[in-house]
């Protein structure tokens, strides 16, 4: 039987999508080009592999992360599910082993009978219905698929500023022809890891911030005098690259240290290494600065530098980050590195329900519409899912309302100013503001979400009644 969904990219946003096409009756065909050809952050070929942080961000309550995962979970997201199974302990926050979530991932999805898996590139789409497409290859999309993306993304006469990527940072352009570049690009890097056994935990202590959850994370805690070591060391290590830096398009919250460290001396004492809400229970006092190590997986052997991403080389990164109190000794089992992030410019191209305006059976998923974090890209994937089952099975899509965080996250990918488009994590910003003004911040933020959650069961009741009767 021909598939009537075609789903490209076996991420987090494809795999969820695939998921809720199939518990829906829709027969479903899913391309990941891994291993057939692989991409320079991923290292396996298991579907959902997770290449940054393993962290979903916090799950304390009314918080705007808590408020998508509940929606999520409401809507019966299996990469939530599964990556609640296979949580670490990190504090307040949902963190996973992620080699076994891309593991179970991966055995879901093959398993289930409506999903055939093609492990191939894809570098063409068909627009025409009957084909129904949904494109969440992520921010490392293909040369060839994101040519294709643009010709889908422009007209003849037009510019094709409407995909917005950069090159690798060994395919750049000369510097004198960035600023004719007709692109919008940003880079993104990734965190250094370490094995558990070379943290010399007599230096350090476990602590959450602010006593929020357990006290799952190693705090290695600095004195005035460690910190200026260390700033020193690290403005004196030597990049990848040499040159040019001040041209690089960093998404601003994942920023490498090295930049952080460039705006001021005190600046990562405000960012990844403030000890706000970390005091060292040997002295009762928070230290100078801290740096936090977060576990990586169930076995706990290993930990990842929280908010270290940077893009020294390796022999650098070694030497600036053992001058760190509990790391003089560290074995790196991954250093940091940076890689590209492509995306459309959602606005111009998008409706609400993650359709192309001008293709309407085809559908965007993931990093590459436009937002940034995995749970966000899940969560679109999920609404894609949901969007496209509908037209398979000959419904009309129906967004989710504007109050819910599935609604204020498309409507800021859709809505927001296509002529200075940025990727957007969730955020209570992005949420409508109550009619009634509420001082309390806190309380403020709990009737969000109460509001929030009314109106996406509404929908979610609305949209099931629908489809029963389609």
């Amino acid at each position: 039987m021909s598939s009537l969904v075609r789903i490209i990219g076996a991420g987090l946003a494809g795999s969820e999508a695939a998921w809720q096409c199939a518990q829906r009756g829709v027969e479903v065909e899913l391309f990941e080009m891994r291993p057939v050809r692989s991409t320079p952050a991923h290292q396996s070929a298991d579907f959902a592999e997770l290449v940054c942080s393993n962290s979903l961000k916090s799950d304390s309550e009314n918080t705007a992360p808590w408020l998508l995962k509940e929606e999520m979970r409401r809507a019966g997201s299996l990469l939530l599910q599964i990556a609640r199974e296979c949580a670490v302990p990190a504090g307040h926050a949902l963190a996973v082993d992620r080699a076994a979530f891309s593991t179970k991932v991966t055995g879901a999805i093959s398993q289930e009978p409506r999903i055939t898996v093609r492990r191939e590139e894809v570098t063409s789409i068909v627009e025409s219905s009957p084909q129904i497409t949904i494109i969440a290859t992520g921010p490392l999309t293909s040369d060839g698929l994101t040519g294709e993306i643009a010709r889908l993304s422009t007209d003849a006469e037009e510019s094709k500023s409407e995909l917005t990527s950069g090159p690798l940072p060994d395919e750049r352009a000369p510097h004198d022809a960035a600023p004719h570049n007709p692109h919008l690009y940003f880079y993104d890097s990734i965190s250094p890891i370490v094995e558990a056994d070379s943290i010399n935990m007599s230096r350090v202590y476990m602590a959450a911030r602010y006593d929020k959850g357990s006290a799952d994370y190693i705090n290695c805690p600095m004195t005035p005098e460690d910190y200026d070591r260390f700033y020193d060391a690290l403005l004196a290590a030597q990049s990848v690259e040499e040159r040019d830096w001040e041209k690089l398009n960093y998404f601003e919250s994942c920023l490498p240290i090295e930049e952080i460290a460039r705006r001021g001396r005190d600046t990562l004492r405000f960012g990844p290494m403030k000890p706000v809400g970390l005091k060292d229970p040997r002295t009762g006092r928070m230290p100078y600065a801290v740096v936090q190590l977060r576990q990586e997986n169930l076995r706990a052997d290993s930990y990842n530098l929280v908010g270290f991403q940077n893009h020294l080389k390796f022999g650098e990164q070694a030497r600036v980050l053992r001058t760190i109190p509990g790391l003089e000794n560290a074995r790196f089992l991954r250093y940091g590195q940076i890689h590209r992030n492509t995306y459309i410019n959602a606005p111009a191209l998008l409706r609400e329900t993650l359709q192309m305006k001008r293709h309407p059976r085809v559908l965007f998923a993931g990093q590459i519409c436009g937002v940034e974090g995995y749970v966000e890209s899940i969560a679109t994937g999920l609404m894609a899912g949901l969007h496209a089952a509908a037209l398979a099975l000959g419904s009309e899509p129906v967004p989710p309302p504007r109050a819910s965080a599935f609604g204020s996250l498309t409507h800021y990918v859709t809505r927001a100013e296509a002529k200075n488009f940025q990727p957007a994590n969730i955020t209570f910003d992005l949420l409508p503001a109550l009619e009634k003004r509420i001082r309390d911040r806190k309380e403020r933020h709990r009737l969000q979400c109460e509001l929030a959650l009314k109106q996406f069961d509404a929908w979610r009741e609305r949209t099931a009644a629908e489809a029963a009767r389609a």
